[in-house]
């Protein structure tokens, strides 16, 4: 995959991102959904792989409030992972595209190398017929590995 040209973002499947934090590429995954999705929902599971995963909400539980400290909680996150790419995932890919582009702006903004790359499909993808996520597309459907607490 490659970077995204200045000042713009990636757009990655969940396939893609996978294999991108497993490769060694110094790729951070960040999952931007909320503590109730984690907890609830799921989440993806990297422990094995020894691949980074760094849970930041995008907006807050309950109430969506967007989360003050996201910015600096990410950049943060960057630094501890010694990343160059950021692999930003929510439930279908609309907040996860949001947070990229506001840190892709960020990085630019401080100079810094870190490319931002969007999770298309998200970690439960597009409703099914029935109106349920996780069957269709999404890191789940995909058979990514992924926990419930």
């Amino acid at each position: 995959m490659a970077a995204p040209s200045a000042g713009e973002i990636g757009l990655v499947t969940p396939d893609e991102a996978w294999r991108m934090a497993l490769s060694g590429e110094d790729a951070l995954i960040v999952d931007v959904r909320s503590r109730a999705e984690w907890t609830f929902v799921g989440a993806p599971d990297l422990g094995d792989a020894g691949a980074s995963i760094a849970f930041v909400e995008w907006t807050q539980f309950p109430g969506g409030a967007p989360n003050p400290a996201f910015v600096e909680t990410v950049e943060r996150a960057a630094a501890e992972a010694g990343c160059s790419r950021i692999l930003f995932l929510c439930r279908s890919g609309a907040r996860s595209d949001a947070a990229a582009r506001t840190m892709q702006a960020r990085f630019a903004e401080t100079g810094r190398a870190v490319a931002c790359f969007n999770v298309a499909e998200g970690f439960e993808g597009d409703l099914d017929a029935d109106g349920r996520r996780g069957r269709r597309s999404g890191w789940k459907a995909r058979g990514l590995p992924w926990r419930q607490s």
